[in-house]
C-alpha cells in the first residue's frame, strides 16, 4: 500500500468525479471513496425523471461502471464517517472502524428538507433524494393514485410532470405566490403553471399544508383555511439542506455550506470540499453560493483534484443548470437573482420555446432558455463578457 492516500468522504457526483480526476492528475497513491448507499456512485437528476418514470434504470445512470474504479485502483467503501481527526489525518466510520488519509476531500452533498407538519410520519409520504426514494415512489404510484405534491421548485415540478405523464391524478401545493418563485421571473412561472395545467395538473398556490391526516397512512391533506385534498400519495420537495455537520464538528468553517476558496480548499490545507455541500465566492456575481448542480459539482471536483495533487487550477465556470418538465427542457446559464430588468424573446403565452433573459444595469446576468439551446450557449458567453448589452441584440 502506498503512504499516500487521499479519502474522499461522499459517493456523490462530486465524489466519483474527483476520484477519477486524481487519477488524471497522476496521484500515484490510494484513493478510496467512500459512500452509504451500497451502490455505484450513479447521476442524480434522473432521479424526478426518467428513474422515476421507469425508462431508466441504476445501471444506465451509474456516472462510471465497476470496471473503471477496478483498473484505476480506486477502493469503494460503503460506510458511514461520523467524526475527522485533523491532527491525527484519520476519519472514523460509526462503526469505530478508523481509516487514515493524507488528503480528505468532503463531498458529503446534502440532505432533503424535511417537514415537521402534523401527519407528516404517516406512510404514504415520500421525499426524492436517493434511487431508493425514486424507486419507492415509483412503486407506489400505481395507476389511479391520487398524489400531492408538497412545493413547486424544480423537484416538485419535475416529479409532478413524470407522474402526470404516468397517468396519475397529480396536484401541486406550492405556499409562495407563484412556483419557481426562487430562481424565476413571473413570466417564466406562469409559463409552466400554463404548461402543468394543460397537462391536467391541477396547481395550488399561496397554499400553506397545515395537517397530514389518515390512520397509518396518508388520506388527505389539510391546508390553511380548511380546504382538503385527498392524497394517495404525497411527495414533499421543499429544498435540501448541506451535509455539513462531520465538516463543523472537526472545526472546518461552515456558512450555508463548507466554505472553500477558489481551489476548493477549506480552512485545513489538506481538506477539500465539492459539489452541494460546498459554499465558495462567485466573482461574476459578487457573492458567496452554494449552487445545488451537477455543473458546479464537475467543477469543484477538478479543482479539488488539481490541489490535492500541488496544482493552481481555480473554480472559473459559469454556473449552469436545466430542468426536464413533459417535452420541455430548462436550461438555466447564470444566476437571475438581482436583475433589474426581464428581456423576452419568443411568445410564452402561446409557444412551447422562448428565452427569458435577466439585466442587470444593462449587462446580461442569467437567461432562462425553454427549448432553445442555441440561445443557452450564446448567453453563457455574453453574461461571461461582462459587457454592456442592448435590448436589440437579445430578440432574434
Amino acid at each position: 500500500m502506498s503512504a499516500e492516500r487521499a479519502v474522499i468522504v461522499g459517493a456523490s457526483h462530486a465524489g466519483a468525479q474527483l476520484a477519477a480526476h486524481l487519477r488524471r492528475e497522476k496521484w500515484s497513491g490510494d484513493i478510496v471513496l467512500i459512500g452509504d448507499e451500497g451502490t455505484l456512485p450513479y447521476q442524480r437528476p434522473p432521479l424526478s425523471k426518467a428513474y422515476l418514470a421507469g425508462t431508466s434504470t441504476l445501471e444506465a445512470m451509474a456516472i462510471r461502471g465497476a470496471d473503471f474504479y477496478d483498473k484505476q485502483n480506486i477502493e469503494l467503501v460503503d460506510g458511514s464517517v461520523s467524526s475527522i481527526d485533523r491532527e491525527a489525518r484519520t476519519v472514523t466510520f460509526d462503526t469505530g472502524v478508523t481509516q487514515s488519509y493524507s488528503k480528505l476531500a468532503l463531498c458529503t452533498g446534502a440532505r432533503t428538507r424535511r417537514l415537521t407538519t402534523p401527519g407528516a410520519d404517516l406512510a404514504g409520504i415520500h421525499y426524492l433524494r436517493t434511487a431508493a426514494d425514486s424507486a419507492s415512489l415509483r412503486s407506489a404510484a400505481t395507476p389511479g393514485t391520487r398524489v400531492v405534491v408538497v412545493g413547486g421548485g424544480y423537484i416538485g415540478l419535475e416529479t409532478a410532470a413524470s407522474l402526470r405523464a404516468s397517468g396519475l391524478d397529480v396536484t401541486v401545493v406550492e405556499a409562495a405566490e407563484r412556483v419557481l418563485e426562487r430562481v424565476t421571473a413571473p413570466v417564466v412561472s406562469q409559463f409552466f403553471t400554463r404548461i402543468h395545467r394543460e397537462a391536467g395538473v391541477d396547481i395550488r398556490t399561496q397554499a400553506l399544508v397545515e395537517e397530514f391526516r389518515g390512520d397509518s397512512h396518508v388520506r388527505e391533506v389539510v391546508l390553511a383555511g380548511g380546504d382538503t385534498l385527498p392524497a394517495d400519495l404525497v411527495v414533499i420537495g421543499v429544498g435540501i439542506v448541506p451535509n455539513t455537520e462531520l465538516a463543523e464538528s472537526a472545526g472546518i468553517t461552515v456558512e450555508n455550506g463548507i466554505v472553500i476558496d477558489d481551489r476548493a480548499c477549506t480552512n485545513d490545507p489538506d481538506i477539500v470540499a465539492a459539489g452541494d455541500c460546498a459554499s465558495y465566492y462567485v466573482p461574476r456575481y459578487s457573492r458567496r453560493a452554494r449552487l445545488e448542480c451537477v455543473s458546479a459539482a464537475i467543477e469543484h471536483a477538478k479543482v479539488a483534484a488539481s490541489t490535492m495533487t500541488g496544482g493552481s487550477a481555480t473554480i472559473t465556470a459559469l454556473p449552469w443548470f436545466w430542468s426536464d418538465q413533459y417535452d420541455l427542457k430548462l436550461q438555466i446559464a447564470g444566476l437571475g437573482t438581482g436583475y433589474d430588468e426581464v428581456v423576452i424573446d419568443g411568445d410564452p403565452e402561446r409557444d412551447r420555446d422562448f428565452t427569458c433573459y435577466y439585466l442587470r444595469s444593462s449587462q446580461l446576468i442569467a437567461a432562462d432558455c425553454i427549448n432553445r439551446p442555441r440561445d443557452f450557449m450564446n448567453s453563457k458567453k455574453k453574461i461571461a463578457e461582462h459587457s454592456t448589452i442592448e435590448r436589440a441584440e437579445l430578440i432574434g
